[in-house]
């Protein structure tokens, strides 16, 4: 292999790694910048269990107090019926 290729492999191999490293970060930074909004998802579109029910996507009512859907962060308080904290 002579250097020309070397050193073009040598850069392709970095920017994956980089892509690679920035793939890893995104989710976690995404995740700072969302949070919890209990009290006004629809009957059935809830993220995550509640406490009446097992898994996402079963609240049995709309408001349902303890069912939760994730918004963008400073969202919810600006939703009617909003609440950070489970009802």
């Amino acid at each position: 292999m002579n250097v020309k290729k070397s050193t073009v492999l040598t850069c392709a191999m970095t920017g994956l790694l980089a892509l690679g490293a920035q793939m890893v970060a995104a989710p976690a930074m995404a995740a700072e910048e969302k949070e919890k909004c209990y009290g006004v998802v629809k009957a059935g579109k809830n993220d995550c269990a509640t406490k009446t029910a097992s898994c996402a996507g079963t609240a049995k009512m709309d408001a349902q107090g303890d069912a939760f859907v994730v918004v963008p962060k400073g969202l919810c308080e600006k939703l009617a019926g909003g609440s950070l904290q489970p009802k």
